[in-house]
């Protein structure tokens, strides 16, 4: 490490950087500290097995565009703290930090609980959920991997870099907001239509909407704090305090694709299948009996 404090003539960031921990500190790296190995090793294993379990609950129910949602979220958190790793044993690793900056998809599964409890009762054709949700989610995603690759190539200092990426959190912020906002429209007048009000939901229902609802809580959550972190670029006190990046954005995350095990469409909708199917078999029987008695 240099003696005089004197490190011009390294290259700090950047494909061509030549710091390391033995010549240079941590804290003159972008993020101005070395991440936690145990934190992020943690997090790495814990994201791998919520991979493993949505792959199987996946399969098992065969909720094909839940499933590709998940995987492809619990995969881009995995390679991001594989990235943290990397920059635990080598804080100026560009390819680090290039793969920790990857931006986590968010689905949502909406259209999924309208087409099973009534589409007549949404204000759009649940479709449109679909082309309406899926699209805004992928212009977030493409902002914030452009905002990180301008970052990537400006050695962090880019003003542009950080509008760009803030611009895709925002949006992600906005979108989630309407998307709440119709979710709790449908909510109202699915309930209001209800040709038997007195039948209680059933306790699965309950449980899914709950773990849903909190795992969309904590995205905005992640998604306002990330904003506020980028808000003063590279250089504010957030993007350098690793414990608020544990607090609001891993665990935030990891809480989120966990209580979407408890929320999986699967189980919940095969239950709505399972009582429909039964309901018209007794119904059927019914107007048997009827005509018998005729």
């Amino acid at each position: 490490m240099s003696q005089d404090g004197d490190y011009s003539n390294y290259v700090i960031y950047g494909p061509d950087t030549n710091c390391t921990l033995a010549l240079c500190p941590a804290s003159i790296s972008v993020y101005q500290y070395q991440p936690t190995l145990a934190g992020n090793i943690c997090f790495l294993l814990l994201f791998a097995l919520a991979l493993l379990i949505h792959i199987v609950m996946g399969i098992k129910w065969r909720t094909w565009f839940f499933f590709v949602g998940m995987v492809c979220g619990c995969v881009s958190e995995i390679l991001g703290y594989a990235g943290r790793i990397m920059l635990h044993q080598n804080p100026f690793s560009f390819n680090g930090f290039l793969l920790q900056i990857t931006p986590p998809p968010n689905q949502t599964i909406e259209s999924s609980s309208i087409l099973y409890l009534g589409p007549q009762h949404a204000r759009f054709a649940p479709k449109l959920y679909y082309w309406i949700f899926i699209p805004c989610d992928i212009l977030s995603l493409v902002l914030q991997a452009v905002g990180g690759a301008l970052s990537s190539s400006s050695s962090g200092g880019s003003k542009t870099a950080v509008y760009v990426s803030i611009a895709g959190l925002s949006f992600q912020v906005f979108t989630l907001c309407v998307f709440i906002g119709l979710a709790i429209d449908y909510g109202v007048r699915w309930s209001r239509a209800r040709q038997q009000p007195t039948t209680p939901l059933t306790r699965s229902f309950k449980i899914f909407v709950s773990f849903l609802s909190l795992s969309i809580v904590l995205i905005l959550i992640r998604c306002a704090y990330r904003i506020d972190e980028l808000s003063d670029g590279y250089n504010g006190p957030l993007i350098h305090d690793e414990g608020l990046f544990i607090a609001l954005e891993g665990v935030m995350v990891l809480v989120a694709v966990y209580c979407l095990m408890i929320a999986h469409p699967g189980p919940v909708f095969q239950g709505f299948d399972d009582e429909k199917a039964s309901r018209d078999g007794r119904l059927g029987v019914d107007q048997e009996g009827q005509k018998e008695g005729m």
